[in-house]
Parts: structure tokens; C-alpha cells; sequence
């Protein structure tokens, strides 16, 4: 079976985000899922790590095997999703640091609301959230979201 060009993932899971209402939704839902994500791995406890070593490896491992998926689709989409990934990492540490909250907390909250808000876009847009169909259109969303930004940027992908 021939692998999906990044444009043929991105024209099927535009189908089901043709709305307006529904695409602004997902411009601010999938990017919270996403940090969110990295978030709830950041905040997994690693008690048996050496203290010099990183105690938030399973988000770093997450971020290499996200870059993985990418990297087999577009080399353009996965140094953008590696960078987002970056700056959400970064988030992460700041956040565990210094809210007042614990991030898990936070990104649990902000998880759930963030789904809250995609169903409720798919229910303006009246259909079915893509990856229902193939779970591998969790990580299409934001890559979708990028390649908007790439093609205004004018970055081919």
C-alpha cells in the first residue's frame, strides 16, 4: 500500500472541517490537547531516575516518536511539530515551576475542556471527528493547523 502525501491527509481530514466555527474551534482546541498531551507525560513521576538524568523523559520520548510519525509524511511538517513541541516542553517546565497549580492539574482541566470544544465543533460542523475512522488523524490535527501556517508562510510541505 503506498504511504499518504501530507496533502492527501490533509484533504481527508478537511472534509469533516469545513465550517468556519468548527475550524476556529480546532485553532484552539487541537493546539491545547497537543501541550496538554505533553503536559500529562511531563508530569508522570519518575522515582527511580538518577537525579542528573531528565525526569520528564517520557515527554521528551513522546516528542521523538511524534517527530518519528511526521518525519515518514513531511520532513517540512515534522521540524514545525518538533518546534511546537519544543515551545510546549518549554511551557511545561515553566508551568511545573511556577503555577500555582500542578501542571497535571492544569492540563487535565484544560484537556478535558479542549474536548468539550472539539465535539461541540463537530456538532456545528455535523460531521464525525476524524479519527474515529484512523486514530493516526490525532496527530493529522496539528499538523493540519501547521500547514495552514506553512502555506501563508509560502513553506512547502
Amino acid at each position: 500500500m503506498a504511504t499518504r502525501s501530507m496533502q492527501d491527509w490533509f484533504d481527508a481530514y478537511g472534509v469533516s472541517h469545513q465550517n468556519a466555527t468548527n475550524k476556529l474551534i480546532h485553532w484552539i482546541c487541537v493546539p491545547t490537547i497537543y501541550f496538554c498531551v505533553l503536559g500529562l507525560l511531563w508530569s508522570i513521576p519518575m522515582p527511580d531516575a538518577p537525579p542528573i538524568s531528565e525526569p520528564h523523559r517520557i515527554a521528551w520520548l513522546a516528542v521523538l516518536l511524534v517527530g518519528l510519525f511526521y518525519f515518514r509524511i513531511s520532513l517540512p511538517i515534522m521540524i514545525g511539530m518538533i518546534a511546537w513541541s519544543l515551545l510546549c516542553l518549554a511551557l511545561c517546565n515553566y508551568l511545573d515551576h511556577h503555577a500555582a497549580w500542578p501542571l497535571w492539574a492544569i492540563c487535565v482541566v484544560l484537556f478535558v475542556l479542549a474536548w468539550i470544544g472539539q465535539f461541540y465543533g463537530h456538532r456545528i460542523e455535523g460531521k464525525k471527528p476524524s479519527f474515529l475512522d484512523d486514530l493516526q488523524f490525532l496527530l493529522i490535527g496539528p499538523a493540519w493547523l501547521m500547514g495552514f501556517i506553512y502555506r501563508r508562510l509560502g513553506i512547502p510541505y
